[in-house]
């Protein structure tokens, strides 16, 4: 089936049924799970709900394809990487139109961001792995040369969450595929679909028979099962801190190779000589991006207290101005991604009003009008909150929403102890015009990431991961050479 034949206005009368994709073959299963279309409450896809049986079939076919896949050289390798690429950019819409209903964030940003970037990864860990350089150097007095060369570590478990679902998805496959690995992966229950339409991609453009193998479920079944599995070499997840660590602690005691790339509690920092013209429209979307479901969102404001009641101001008017709607619509929120994440954020909100907090804007306090297919649909208005102490649950725990605390600060000492003093530490952004200052507080924060004057511009050669309970290792077109590969030294000594 190619893509443009998916129905992608599947309805509870008619669902769209997704397949489990085992050894090149898409595979039907016994039972199935309903998946939410987020603007509307109603189902509109049957996704598999796969146990132990199916995990151990995509394992044993993506090792029974490890021998193929990795004596193949880096540039046979990447030539499969960048036709996936290509035909991902070629279905752009449709790839988009499906993020977006599944989802819930506007078709406009999944074109934007969400699809062009799963291509990027495929592209560039396909140019990449063919510029790998190993390491060498010789002892002279001892006439001997050392160098070092890396294989592949054989299958690959990879687990992406809902909220950025082939973005994040792809970014695990590329590197994994690109070292010469072999895949078997568990995305989202929540957002499987476009999973599901890559894999159709994947098989179109020829890739063989068992390299990327995709079994959909819950983390329960299908994800236990895969962690436990003793064939899977390597454990890639991205996701909650808890899971995470379960996942740590399973795959220590079988020593597998993990990274966890996990929750965060971001801050921005405003400092007095920021420049608010460029600072309110980049702090909007750093706050609200994607219904505020990034791990990198900015969830703590820290303003300077010469201009925090300005700050204030215009950043409540701005958010205000916001339009929240359907996704297919031009809007710049569309709803959460599912009913129990709605509930979970509107019950911060109300710890936040319990512990006394003044709502500026947002739940509660604004009014939200939709049309009559959508009011049984998840959305929720982007919500400031001012007036909270750092203890509170809403400045210590993650709550992955439009909502924003604000607060104000006075000296550099203060904020970095206060952006410091969580459990998290995954990024941060910093706002101000003393490059001097700018960097001297940067260095001072246990964070992965610190972004100065801006914020979500990547380079992929550039390491990501977080701090603490943000998670351990780190992403990108080299560092997840470590992850995926196995480095080997070779010491020869001359006659």
């Amino acid at each position: 089936m190619a893509l443009s034949e998916i129905n992608l206005l599947s309805d509870n009368s008619n669902p769209l049924v997704v397949e489990n994709f085992i050894g090149g073959n898409f595979v039907k299963c016994s039972k199935y799970l309903d998946s939410y279309n987020p603007s509307t409450g109603e189902v509109w896809a049957q996704i598999p709900d796969s146990d132990s049986n199916e995990v151990d079939e995509a394992v044993r076919h993506a090792k029974n394809a490890f021998p193929m896949w990795s004596s193949k050289t880096a540039a046979e390798r990447a030539r499969f990487l960048i036709k996936i690429a290509e035909s991902i950019e070629e279905n752009l819409e449709i790839l988009a139109a499906a993020e977006s209903r599944d989802q819930g964030k506007p078709v406009a940003l999944a074109k934007r961001m969400d699809i062009p970037r799963a291509a990027l990864n495929f592209r560039a860990f396909a140019e990449s792995i063919c510029h790998h350089l190993n390491i060498s150097n010789s002892i002279p007095e001892m006439g001997c040369l050392n160098y070092t060369v890396r294989k592949p570590v054989g299958v690959a478990a990879l687990i992406s969450p809902w909220n950025l679902p082939l973005y994040l998805l792809t970014f695990k496959i590329a590197p994994a595929l690109a070292s010469g690995n072999c895949v078997v992966c568990k995305p989202s229950e929540v957002t499987s679909v476009t999973a599901w339409m890559l894999c159709k991609l994947a098989k179109d453009v020829g890739l063989p028979d068992g390299v990327l193998n995709m079994v959909f479920g819950t983390g329960l079944n299908a994800g236990e099962a895969l962690i436990n599995h003793k064939d899977v070499n390597v454990i890639s997840f991205t996701g909650s801190t808890n899971v995470g660590r379960h996942i740590g602690q399973i795959a220590a005691k079988s020593i597998k190779k993990v990274s966890l790339e996990l929750g965060g509690k971001n801050a921005g920092i405003i400092l007095d000589d920021a420049d608010l013209s460029k600072v309110i429209p980049a702090t909007i979307n750093s706050c609200f991006l994607n219904q505020g479901e990034i791990c990198l969102c900015t969830s703590r404001i820290f303003v300077q207290r010469p201009i925090y009641e300005e700050f204030v101001q215009r950043l409540v008017q701005e958010t205000k101005n916001l339009k929240v709607g359907p996704p297919t619509e031009d809007v710049f929120m569309g709803p959460l991604v599912s009913q129990l994440h709605l509930e979970k954020v509107q019950s911060y909100i109300n710890i936040a009003r319990e512990d006394g907090a003044t709502i500026l804007c947002g739940e509660t306090v604004d009014e939200l009008s939709l049309a009559a297919p959508y009011k049984k649909g998840y959305f929720i208005r982007p919500t400031i909150i001012t007036g909270l102490a750092d203890s509170s649950a809403c400045m210590q725990e993650e709550i992955f929403g439009p909502v924003v605390c604000i607060s104000p600060f006075d000296t550099e000492e203060e904020v970095i102890e206060r952006v410091n003093n969580v459990k998290y530490g995954l990024c941060s952004a910093v706002w101000g015009q003393s490059g001097e200052r700018l960097l001297r507080i940067a260095h001072k924060l246990h964070v992965g990431t610190v972004w100065i004057n801006c914020w979500l511009i990547r380079s992929l050669d550039m390491p990501f991961g977080g701090m603490k309970e943000s998670g351990i290792g780190r992403e990108g077109t080299s560092h997840s050479l470590e992850l995926y590969t196995e480095e080997t030294t070779i010491c020869y000594k001359f006659q």
